[in-house]
């Protein structure tokens, strides 16, 4: 794969961790890290001159990447009473139909079309293991080899997440038969995680793990899991997404559940809690104070009617969001982050919901929140345009004239709110170019693989 490295860009705009600076030399070592940043440059013979404004790329903080080929069809109405619960039964069908070859191709599409809308990095919750009946594969990590290939033909960065999934319901409740696909012992998940780590370290990748949720797991099991897993990566779990996850925690402990797992786990800044869309305020403000990080999906929790996460508090206690796109209706930074402050508008029925103060650009605070959330909950220690971190970029089209008419947070703002995906003109991810001028130099292969797939699941 010809991945146009580099090792001096110049850029006549670029977003640091202080702020937007102008003529920006920065320099990388050959394996793809930022070694030196020089503002009020003149450009040298042998840079390369970006074609636009230059701006750090964003971890995906949540991904189920086989949920991408069944984006759309699970449009139909059903009774009327239409929930997360009857949008399970598709994704269950889909399961059923794709083997190892299909969830590498449907992961290659996925990973290249976040990459074409601002991501550079992505963090898999990956929780499909096994054959449809359940039976292992001949290797047990078959299915999370295929993600690691996906990542690797696409170049996007991936922090792997295994998740251990073992019940139905809270209480230890028998899983049901279209489940059977994500299920682990404690034991046997802890063997797949010392199968991964060595192979993740020598891919440059980073390995946590999840807990699928309070509903998957006994407390007995996430403690055995939490003392002995092999890695020190991220801990994600899915939490507190719809009312009925609430009903079901009070009913089986009297607590609900981001209460119960504040009470009973270490949460802490390796922890991402993943939809946290219903809290009270006592449990928003602990959630805060933990230093785990909210791992907000915005599209699809529209796109299943989950409700909408109280960002609007919680940024102001402190509290550490990021963005992911999880079901993937959406791929893209910006689709994300405007439905983001748009849910806040339409609860409040104000505007300029997540500002961080009068005066403030909507787009800029909600990129660095997100930029530094995602970085945090996919175990990235440095991030940003920033000595030190990996360079990961995007570069906003500058022959836009939204983009070209724009200046410093009005950026941000056009391209978040005005434009989206279709501004995105190149990525780079660890000092390689990704996607140049909007296209992947291994697209037409990646698209025909995909196609297959979508004609087995119509």
């Amino acid at each position: 794969m010809a991945t146009f490295p580099v090792n001096r860009l110049f850029a006549d705009h670029a977003l640091l961790p202080t702020g937007w600076a102008q003529n920006v030399a920065i320099a990388l070592d050959a394996s793809g890290g930022i070694v030196s940043i020089e503002i009020d440059q003149s450009i040298a013979d042998g840079d390369e001159r970006v074609a636009g404004p230059l701006v750090p790329a964003v971890a995906n903080l949540h991904s189920h990447a086989f949920q991408r080929a069944m984006a759309g069809l699970a449009e139909v109405a059903g009774s009327g009473d239409d929930s997360f619960w009857t949008w399970r039964e598709e994704m269950y069908r889909t399961v059923g139909l794709v083997n190892p070859d299909d969830v590498e191709a449907i992961a290659a599409k996925l990973y290249m079309e976040m990459l074409k809308g601002g991501f550079g990095h992505v963090a898999e919750f990956h929780y499909l293991h096994h054959q449809a009946d359940g039976t292992p594969y001949a290797d047990p990590a078959e299915m999370s080899l295929r993600i690691l290939a996906a990542a690797r033909t696409t170049g996007i960065g991936l922090t792997h997440l295994p998740v251990f999934y073992a019940h139905a319901n809270f209480g230890g409740v028998d899983p049901n038969p279209g489940q059977r696909p994500f299920l682990h012992d404690p034991d046997r998940f802890l063997a797949l995680l010392q199968r991964l780590e060595p192979l993740c370290r020598e891919a440059g990748h980073t390995l946590g793990y999840a807990i699928h949720s309070l509903r998957a797991a006994t407390p007995e099991e996430m403690r055995t899991i939490l003392d002995a897993a092999p890695v020190r990566g991220p801990i994600h779990i899915h939490v507190a997404e719809q009312t009925k996850e609430v009903d079901d925690s009070l009913a089986w402990s009297g607590r609900r559940p981001v209460q119960w797992l504040l009470d009973e786990m270490p949460v802490n800044e390796r922890w991402c809690a993943i939809h946290a869309t219903h809290l009270t305020d006592d449990e928003r403000q602990r959630l805060a104070r933990s230093g785990a990080v909210a791992g907000l999906c915005p599209a699809t929790e529209a796109n299943l009617g989950d409700g909408i996460f109280p960002a609007v508090d919680f940024m102001a206690e402190g509290g550490i969001f990021g963005v992911g796109t999880d079901s993937h209706v959406a791929t893209s930074v910006a689709e994300e982050l405007r439905l983001l402050e748009y849910g806040q508008r339409l609860r409040d029925r104000r505007r300029n919901r997540l500002a961080s103060g009068p005066g403030a650009s909507i787009g800029r605070t909600i990129f660095d929140a997100a930029h530094k959330g995602g970085a945090q909950a996919a175990g990235q220690k440095t991030s940003g345009i920033a000595v030190g971190a990996r360079a990961d970029f995007v570069v906003l089209d500058g022959d836009n004239p939204y983009i070209a008419a724009a200046s410093d947070n009005q950026i941000l703002d056009r391209w978040l709110f005005a434009l989206g995906g279709e501004s995105v003109r190149d990525v780079m991810v660890a000092g390689e170019w990704k996607i140049r001028n909007g296209r992947h130099d291994r697209e037409d292969d990646i698209d025909r693989a995909f196609a297959r797939v979508l004609m087995k699941l119509k």
